[in-house]
């Protein structure tokens, strides 16, 4: 087999499989023996994917029913029996799976509505459109009044279904004693449609109902890609939860066991958690040994031994012993109910932040209120028609309308978010841009973040041949990191053994010709260790090959600190892993503040104590133990190989292996912010100039919701600036990038033994 096929047969394995009590505990009972349970498949993607699972699937024992639904990538399997190995089938297939959470099929709601809305409103004014392009061509009396009026009954679902959204907003600001930008929209379109109805009535010459319904379909225009841009698919908390397994099989006194759900499990009861299954609570080891992936305490992936008496936290993965834990604690008091709790709180902290468009409509709806009130009593006052008084107030109403406010910021968000997708980086959030213009600190976690997170084997030219293909081929039967590295570097290998054992915790042991070999701890695996550590291939307790490893950094991250730095961002390290690691990591990148030995709850404290002296902190991380501090900070990316939880708790996703994706989001969300201040300009100089016109009775509804509509244009103009200046601004980036790097950065790159020592070690 080759090294790749290894690869693939290591990615493939269900390390993480979901158990068989929990697929029984989540089926359904259909009766007459008969059970059904649905797994969610992402990776599936087109009709042989589809044929490939059911197939599989349904050629398991007891399998009676195996249906398969693409677009939401669900298999449905019904069986009797024996509870069949459908998760271990699916990832023989090559798809990996867990049990299926309906919440992840759920559509947004709003977008949906919003959509619809603007469908509707998009086909009224339209119509109407046509219909007062007729009227203006100089149409007869009759002839007229029958257009008004079709034109009345196109404008009827315009305005009570897609203008509902308008009315909703503004009628819920009232009720609290409060204005918003709602308001006076709801206002406007509210009485041109009135009295565009009365003179329709009168027969009158003129009609807004176009400018009514144009004003809305600007108007959700706007809502539609503000809403985009708001609405994130954040499922980080919901990820976190699923960590957790639904139950845990309890060992009683009398030597009988239950399979409980996991909130029933009290303080004192003896858990049995098998290999590939996670910790479900809090708990103490009695008896056993094995090594654990205690990425979502630490975010370091790298296996650690456990045995009798080491105290473990929910949420560890158990990777190659079973254990016998005593639970020190409830479902609810666990370390992965904290990690929820925390945040939780963060996201409760981040929905307060106020954007550049809630500050401005504060200022704004009073004032246009204001005016337009004042001149409906100037004009009465000074005319005593209150036709002509109403149709100016509504004028001044609807020529200040805020959409090029609404579009400010929205449209320029779209366009930067491209611009960003288009160099590898994914924008879940509008406002995330807003606040990555205002950091001042940019904090990074080690592990898979600043490094690739994946060990490579260094200093490996003095190995004999035979000897580094007898460790190669013990390699071949591990998925241990260090077993993958060894074997990524030296082939599979072709050796045969008598006998091959894993001890957790300890390494590899084989028989070959008479001879014992072990590829471990050098502790274990040496008669006389002395001073040797780390992993080491010994044949009958003596030394034949020592392995050092390294995790490199991720390309382009000396270069990407630098540029930060040159963009006068302060830089630090908060790292759960080894001080000694995190230490050779920040002289290497010149980065003289760093955190190491981090829990999440400590990563935190650290980014809210920066808040509380007044900094700005974009936190860049990618293990499970991040996802609380991603979602505390002011602002976070994870890198697209992180994991599933930190990449929903971020609000920029970086899908390429280069780190220059943190300097160049910073960049581009800079020049955003300047052209959404912009744009505020605009509408404000476009306000200062019609408004007054507005005043003195000089346009119609009509040529004002026209003025209106070239302000909107203008500012969707301005807003096309960032991709039109896309060259520009990459040269820019690029410049910061090439600056000359630090003296530490500049020396050669150390081999760092990161993992030396560590693989099959505490």
């Amino acid at each position: 087999m080759s090294c790749c096929a290894a690869g693939a047969a290591d990615a493939a394995r269900p390390i993480d499989a979901v158990s068989n009590e929990e697929l029984l505990l989540a089926s359904r009972d259909l009766g007459d023996g008969l059970r059904q349970v649905d797994l969610a498949v992402p990776d599936m993607h087109c009709a042989d994917c589809i044929r490939k699972i059911e197939r599989g699937l349904a050629g398991l024992p007891g399998v009676t029913h195996a249906r398969v639904n693409l677009s939401t990538r669900r298999a449905s399997v019904k069986w009797r029996g024996e509870v069949p190995p459908l998760i271990e089938t699916l990832a023989g297939l090559g798809y990996a799976s867990h049990l299926y959470d309906t919440t992840e099929a759920a559509s947004d709601p709003q977008l949906t509505r919003l959509i619809r809305a603007l469908a509707v409103a998009g086909f009224s004014s339209m119509n109407i459109m046509l219909l007062s392009v007729s009227v203006w061509s100089g149409a007869d009396a009759e002839t007229r009044q029958a257009f008004h009026w079709i034109s009345a009954l196109l404008a009827i679902p315009a305005l009570f279904y897609s203008g509902l959204v308008f009315f909703r907003s503004a009628w819920s600001a009232l009720k609290h004693g409060r204005t918003n930008m709602d308001v006076p929209i709801s206002i406007g379109i509210s009485l041109a449609f009135g009295i565009s109805v009365y003179d329709t009535f009168q027969n009158g010459a003129h009609a807004y109902f176009d400018a009514a319904t144009s004003l809305v379909f600007f108007l959700l225009i706007g809502r539609t890609l503000d809403h985009l841009m708001r609405e994130k698919a954040r499922q980080a908390v919901s990820g976190l939860v699923r960590l957790a397994p639904r139950g845990a099989t309890v060992l009683h006194a009398d030597g009988s066991r239950d399979y409980l759900p996991v909130a029933e499990i009290e303080p004192g009861m003896v858990l049995l958690v098998a290999a590939g299954d996670r910790v479900p609570v809090d708990g103490t080891i009695l008896s056993g040994a094995s090594e654990l992936d205690c990425s979502v305490v630490s975010g370091e992936s790298l296996p650690q031994p456990v045995e009798a008496g080491s105290v473990l936290k929910a949420g560890m993965l158990n990777l190659t012993g079973g254990l016998v834990v005593t639970a020190t604690a409830r479902a609810e008091d666990s370390f992965l109910a904290e990690m929820v709790r925390l945040m939780e709180a963060a996201e409760g902290g981040k929905a307060r932040y106020r954007r550049l468009a809630d500050r401005a409509s504060q200022l704004y709806s009073p004032v246009v209120h204001a005016t337009a009130f004042l001149t409906l009593i100037g004009w009465i006052a000074a005319t005593g028609d209150w036709h002509r008084s109403i149709s100016i107030a509504i004028a001044v109403l609807i020529i200040t309308c805020p959409c090029a406010l609404g579009l400010a910021v929205p449209i320029v968000q779209v366009v930067a978010a491209r611009r960003l997708f288009e160099n590898g980086v994914m924008v879940k959030d509008g406002s995330a841009m807003e606040r990555l213009a205002e950091i001042d600190t940019v904090a990074f976690d080690k592990t898979g973040t600043l490094t690739r997170g994946q060990l490579k084997l260094v200093d490996d030219e003095r190995i004999e041949p035979t000897d580094a293909a007898i460790a190669a081929a013990m390699a071949a039967s591990s998925n241990h990191p260090a077993s993958r590295a060894i074997a990524a570097r030296f082939g599979v290998g072709d050796v045969t053994f008598a006998r091959l054992t894993e001890i957790p915790g300890r390494g590899i042991e084989a028989e070959l010709d008479g001879q014992t070999y072990r590829l471990g701890r050098a502790d274990w695996a040496l008669t006389n260790p002395g001073e040797w550590q780390g992993a080491v291939l010994s044949r009958d307790g003596k030394l034949l090959a020592p392995f050092f490893f390294t995790d490199e950094l991720r390309p382009d991250a000396r270069e990407a600190v630098s540029a930060l730095r040159q963009a006068g961002l302060e830089t630090l390290i908060l790292s759960g892993d080894r001080a000694e690691a995190v230490q050779a990591t920040a002289a290497e990148l010149g980065i003289p503040n760093f955190t190491a030995s981090a829990l999440p709850a400590d990563k935190v404290f650290r980014v809210e104590a920066l808040a509380a002296a007044g900094r700005k902190t974009l936190m860049v991380g990618d293990g499970l133990n991040d996802a609380p501090v991603l979602t505390a900070a002011h602002v976070s990316m994870a890198p697209a190989s992180a994991a599933d939880i930190g990449r929903n708790a971020a609000d920029f996703v970086f899908l390429r292996d280069s780190l220059k994706a943190v300097p160049l989001a910073h960049h581009v969300s800079m020049e955003a912010g300047r052209l959404i201040r912009q744009n505020f300009g605009l509408a404000i100089v476009y306000n200062l100039i019609a408004l007054p016109i507005a005043i003195a009775g000089w346009v119609t509804p009509l040529i004002a919701a026209l003025a209106m509509s070239l302000s909107s244009i203008l500012v969707v103009a301005n807003a096309l600036r960032l991709k039109a200046g896309n060259g520009k601004g990459e040269a820019k980036s690029s410049a910061a990038v090439k600056t000359r790097p630090t003296e530490a950065a500049e020396r050669d790159v150390r081999q760092t033994p990161v993992a030396q020592g560590q693989p099959w070690t505490a």
